[in-house]
């Protein structure tokens, strides 16, 4: 996968509170509302990987960026609770929203919860370079609101069977980017990974696949240079 890889995001309806106001990989793209820095979503099932990958770009980025984390939970902060554990960052850039709801209600259909607490991190800690939301686990039907993020990842994992690609769902078919995960377990599973990227590939067409084992690759580095190329292709803060 090449930094020229990155696509705009499809607008549909849901996604109405937005503007095009910059430009990143030289495509005209949606822009949160007042954001100060990049902001990349993550969402994907129970289970997936996204707080383990979250922590993963941390440590990754962190050498080179001022990264924030915002994370999703219905009822607890049982993932920003496990990062301030594995000390990925300190602990004033890890926020939690408990959505007290579906994860999709507050990632897509009333952002406002995430939005304010983006906004106190942005004003508490000037200097971020980008900030990761993690949505809490929900379905194949997730999706971040663009008023709320510039680019969104979607997570799915090996574990859920072969099957998963071909099922579809917007979180799969229309994410910038779709991150297999846990590609060790195949084996285990019986699940064939030729097969997961070929409807993969018939699902997005030209949007970007990368399959990643956390336990072989726990800096998640393909997945970091996707990263780094979405914040490089930001235009600078005003």
């Amino acid at each position: 996968m090449r930094p020229s890889d990155l696509r705009p995001p499809r607008h549909n309806d849901e996604h109405d509170n937005y503007r095009h106001d910059h430009r990143l990989g030289g495509a005209v793209v949606a822009r949160p509302v007042g954001a100060l820095v990049p902001r990349i979503g993550i969402g994907g099932p129970v289970g997936s990987g996204k707080t383990a990958l979250v922590a993963a770009l941390c440590r990754t980025l962190s050498t080179e960026l001022t990264l924030g984390v915002v994370t999703n939970d219905i009822y607890t902060t049982e993932d920003a609770d496990f990062l301030r554990r594995a000390g990925v960052l300190p602990d004033d850039r890890i926020r939690a929203v408990q959505t007290g709801a579906c994860p999709h209600t507050a990632i897509r259909d009333d952002i406002t919860p995430n939005l304010d607490t983006v906004e106190r991190l942005e004003r508490d800690h000037p200097t971020l370079d980008l900030i990761l939301i993690e949505s809490g686990g929900d379905n194949l039907t997730a999706t971040f609101s663009y008023g709320l993020i510039h680019r969104q990842i979607f997570v799915i994992d090996v574990a859920g069977g072969d099957k998963v690609p071909r099922k579809g769902g917007p979180g799969v078919t229309r994410s910038d980017l779709l991150v297999i995960n846990k590609t060790d377990l195949a084996p285990h599973v019986g699940a064939d990974l030729t097969v997961m990227e070929r409807d993969a590939a018939a699902g997005r067409g030209t949007r970007p696949t990368i399959f990643t084992s956390l336990r072989v690759d726990p800096g998640a580095l393909a997945v970091a240079e996707w990263v780094r190329a979405v914040v490089a292709a930001a235009p600078a803060r005003v």
